[in-house]
């Protein structure tokens, strides 16, 4: 796991000194990715130069060292993250006479790119990744990026040069930075709480999405034109190709579903799985696993365990509050599995000292609350391990979110009600306010503690959802709706006009047998890339902790597709494949609870101690300052929430744009007095 950075010149200067201080900027920008080496390649006649910083994990020797080169000197590259069957690829290149100086994935990697070409190792090749190569004979540029987006690459043009790495604080450094807000990608942020790809906050900079290729030839550097969507380029547009596709893995899986046994299915997954995990243990360096005692943590851990002659080293952080604690849930698995179990309790203090570092941390705005456990956690298991292994990934390949099963059939009953019926039923809903209906369930649940409905947190802001959906024309707006933080984010951003994206109309999965799998694919492809894995990853790295994820190696992810939602949704629980699974290594009492999340308690803490922060960061004159937030809906959100009702989630999005934009005027300022 490293961080990488590079430059791509459209009028090389051929001025070596001044591109490598360009470069040596760029990589002590990423230390935190890698703490343990650092370096640089240029080639100032071309123009392009690679940067690199090390966090080693395979292959600790100098061998393993980046920028680079291949053995026939074509290539150079610079690499973040791991080839987990690299030892496999490196069997068969070594049978085609192949000789390797070390043993590290990226030897391997450029090894496999000059036996089968770019596109031929990228599909031979399993694993999470982003990097950058150089053919300096047909003098282009690859970009890539691993198949669910595990990890980050940023690009951009600035000035004349493309610029790249895997977080913004790299293009920062650049001379030619500019860096405006992209309005449209402020719209995203609010409704989704992080800012999807291709798109980033900064205007002109893009994330490469997951799955794509982006080859850059530097004779037609100035001519060329980024279009960030993938797709076919038409005249001088550069657009990124795709070389794995969600949408076609899910489509052929629903095509060629699973027909044998239910316990056919069980055994075809231990089996799976259990590869998967084994090749994911290979390190060099201490290796550990987090453990929430959830389906998904458990499970890995399950396997981790069978593959392993000594106890696995796991860790879970606690919460004092009841609501957001699993920490005894996790002891228990981790007592039963026989690990080596750490947990550390985290005080609502420690927890909030964490706020301020959170915008420099993400690197862009980015507003779900779970960040703050996910960084606990990951330096908590820094503290003992280089590498963790994590449960990510199961509920959007195995329907485990409650939006699976529950909006499906609320959908198939509701749905076929008369408009005007399902207003009437929306408007009854939202006849309380979201507090008001806390309040009645909670003087329910002494006389009904069988109805596990009542128990769910954030009740009533979770009927107030279902009003929306009630009132959703079709499936698109619907799963649009029960994911947005803000339902209509233009209205705070004024003049500006939010992009589609992948939820889209159009972008329905074929042979779907209902609205659940339409839900997996765009989770898959927005929330799951966009949230979930930048929480790991900068919380991971902030800490220079590289954490792997067994459950979303593609193998997984295309079995997955081809299990029917029968063997995902029973009774009213998904992931019930999943469970089966780890049912043999778990008994089902220590497993089968609510699912709670993992998060923080936002809500309380916009009331209480974080009230002062807030409010300084949501005063009107500081909204208003830049122009590009209208502060009335904002404040009136603000004042609702400070009456009772939770509208922390939207409130969050304003709060952390704010912060990060705050610290970037700091960090600004600092350089303008350096130089």
């Amino acid at each position: 796991m490293c961080g990488i950075a590079g430059v791509l010149e459209s009028e090389p200067s051929g001025d070596r000194r001044r591109l490598h201080g360009v470069l040596e900027a760029m990589a002590a920008s990423l230390v935190h990715r890698g703490p343990d080496a650092g370096g640089v390649w240029a080639d100032a006649q071309a123009g392009i130069g690679l940067a690199h910083r090390r966090l080693a994990i395979v292959d600790l020797s100098p061998a393993g060292a980046q920028p680079m080169r291949s053995a026939s000197g074509r290539f150079h590259i610079v690499f973040n993250g791991e080839i987990y069957n690299f030892q496999l690829l490196a069997d068969e290149l070594r049978r085609g006479g192949a000789v390797f100086r070390g043993h590290s994935d990226t030897e391997v990697l450029l090894a496999a790119v000059e036996r089968w070409g770019v596109r031929g190792a990228l599909d031979r090749a399993s694993g999470m990744f982003a990097f950058a190569l150089w053919d300096s004979v047909e003098r282009v540029l690859h970009l890539a990026r691993d198949r669910l987006g595990e990890k980050p690459l940023y690009y951009g043009m600035l000035g004349s040069n493309l610029v790249f790495g895997s977080e913004l604080k790299a293009l920062r450094t650049h001379p030619a930075w500019r860096g405006g807000v992209d309005r449209r990608a402020l719209t995203l942020l609010l409704r989704y709480g992080y800012v999807p790809a291709p798109y980033s906050i900064h205007d002109a900079v893009y994330k490469l999405p997951p799955g794509t290729l982006l080859s850059v030839p530097a004779a037609r550097l100035a001519r060329l034109t980024l279009r960030p969507e993938p797709g076919a380029a038409a005249g001088d547009e550069l657009r990124p190709q795709v070389y794995w596709s969600a949408r076609q893995v899910a489509e052929a899986g629903l095509a060629q579903p699973w027909r044998d046994r239910p316990e056919a299915a069980v055994d075809a997954l231990d089996d799976l799985l259990r590869g998967v995990v084994r090749q994911q243990m290979i390190s060099d360096v201490p290796l550990g696993a987090f453990l929430s005692g959830g389906i998904d943590s458990s499970t890995v851990v399950a396997l981790m365990q069978a593959e392993s002659a000594l106890p696995v080293r796991t860790f879970t952080i606690g919460f004092g509050e009841r609501d957001y604690d699993e920490a005894g849930h996790a002891k228990a698995v981790a007592r039963h599995l026989g690990t080596d179990h750490s947990e550390l309790y985290v005080s609502p203090e420690q927890a909030l000292a964490l706020i301020p570092r959170l915008p420099t941390l993400y690197d862009e705005p980015f507003a779900d609350p779970s960040q703050i456990p996910t960084f606990l956690v990951s330096q908590l298991a820094r503290r003992h391990v280089t590498v963790a292994l994590s449960g990510d990934g199961g509920d959007e390949l195995f329907a485990g979110y409650n939006r699976y099963f529950q909006t499906e059939r609320i959908w198939r009953r509701e749905g076929r009600l008369p408009r005007p019926a399902r207003e009437l039923l929306a408007g009854g809903l939202t006849a309380l306010t979201p507090r008001q209906w806390e309040r009645m369930a909670g003087l329910l649940r002494s006389g009904l503690p069988f109805v596990t409905a009542l128990r769910q947190a954030n009740l009533g802001g979770k009927l107030h959802k279902l009003a929306m959906a009630l009132r959703a024309r079709d499936s698109t707006e619907l799963y649009r709706q029960l994911v947005s933080y803000w339902p209509q984010p233009t209205a705070a951003v004024p003049g500006a006009v939010e992009p589609q994206g992948p939820i889209a109309a159009d972008n329905r999965l074929a042979g779907a047998a209902g609205l659940s799998d339409d839900f997996m694919y765009w989770d898959q492809v927005s929330y799951l890339p966009g949230d979930n894995l930048v929480k790991v990853d900068r919380a991971s790295m902030g800490v220079s902790l590289e954490v792997r994820l067994p459950l979303l190696d593609h193998r997984v992810v295309e079995f997955a597709w081809r299990i029917p939602l029968a063997l995902k949704i029973r009774e009213d629980r998904g992931k019930w494949l999943l469970r089966q699974l780890l049912y043999r290594y778990v008994p089902p009492e220590l497993i089968d609870r609510p699912k709670m999340g993992f998060s923080v308690p936002v809500a309380a803490w916009l009331r209480g101690p974080l009230r002062e922060w807030a409010e300084e960061l949501l005063n009107e004159s500081r909204l208003r300052a830049d122009g590009l937030l209208d502060p009335a809906p904002i404040r009136a959100y603000w004042r609702a929430h400070l009456a009772g009702e939770d509208r922390s989630l939207p409130l969050w999005t304003v709060l952390m744009f704010q912060a990060w934009r705050e610290q970037q005027a700091a960090s600004g300022a600092r350089v303008a007095k350096v130089a």
